[in-house]
């Protein structure tokens, strides 16, 4: 079973408060493209076309990752009648949510963003598609070519990286697996060639 990732953007969420009083918040919790370092183990980007919009019709917007709590709005269909709605772009999927005025954690929430208080955005998912890069370096590019499932965006307080942070140690041992399975495939396939073209010599000596 692959494990859920967490990866955090810094600065991509701001309020939109009207005079009416609703709330609706603007971030954009994914980007694309865009490298970064992984615990000096890897590099990571994530693909534009890693994300489809069939994973983006259910998502939740929480706060830190509050699994236990409400959901402060849902895509449902990521459609015009959706109070959470997710565009994306061949640079980042941008995210609108409008939140409810009288609830008094979407104030508190607005309150937060308008301060600076919470300044990322985090999303929640799951990996089934990547490719290794690099891997003679000594920090090699994890790029994922497909995200398979979405659970939710958050806005929050510990932005870990500038670009992305691993969710859980779980996590990334499962992504040091991956690494070094990649290495390991490249080594034998080196192996494979190295002894191909050792026979191709033996063979024009023969022939010559």
């Amino acid at each position: 079973m692959k494990n859920r990732e967490i990866r955090t953007i810094i600065g991509k969420v701001e309020s939109r408060a009207e005079e009416d009083g609703k709330i609706t918040l603007v971030g954009q919790p994914i980007v694309f493209n865009q490298r970064t370092n992984i615990g000096d183990y890897f590099e990571e980007e994530i693909a534009p076309e890693a994300v489809e919009e069939s994973v983006l019709r259910d998502v939740c917007f929480l706060v830190n990752h509050d699994f236990s709590g409400i959901p402060l709005a849902r895509s449902r269909n990521n459609n015009a009648n959706s109070n959470l709605r997710f565009t994306k772009s061949n640079f980042a999927v941008d995210m609108e949510a409008d939140l409810d005025p009288k609830n008094p954690k979407a104030i508190e929430l607005n309150s937060a963003v308008e301060r600076g208080d919470i300044p990322g955005m985090s999303f929640a998912f799951i990996v089934d598609g990547e490719e290794w890069l690099n891997l003679d370096s000594d920090l090699p590019l994890r790029r994922i070519t497909h995200i398979s499932e979405i659970f939710e965006v958050s806005a929050v307080t510990w932005p870990a990286y500038e670009g992305t942070s691993i969710q859980s140690e779980r996590s990334l041992e499962s992504e040091l697996e991956s690494l070094n399975k990649a290495r390991e495939e490249l080594e034998s396939a080196r192996a494979r060639s190295a002894k191909v073209a050792e026979l191709n010599n033996e063979l024009k000596e023969i022939q010559s």
